[in-house]
């Protein structure tokens, strides 16, 4: 069981490079610090991409599954604004 409530979903599977990231950081203001993202994207640049852009804006990787479909959920909890 996971240990964390996801707070809100952005899907950004039909959206490519750089524009992932944009989006993911778009829903992620939306967020008060201490909640979930579920990002929802596609194998490839943005598997590595969004997770490191995230961490490096001060952001806590919490989880990154695997949906085996060639598309991954990056769960992501706020820290900072």
């Amino acid at each position: 069981m996971a240990d964390y409530e996801i707070d809100d979903r952005v899907d950004i599977t039909d959206v490519v490079c750089p524009m992932t990231f944009v989006k993911a950081k778009v829903a992620m203001e939306e967020l008060e610090i201490g909640q979930v993202l579920a990002v929802t994207m596609n194998d490839g640049e943005p598997v590595q991409n969004v997770p490191r852009s995230f961490k490096e804006e001060g952001q806590q990787i919490l989880k990154l599954i695997d949906n085996e479909n060639g598309t991954y959920d990056l769960i992501v909890k706020k820290l900072e604004d």
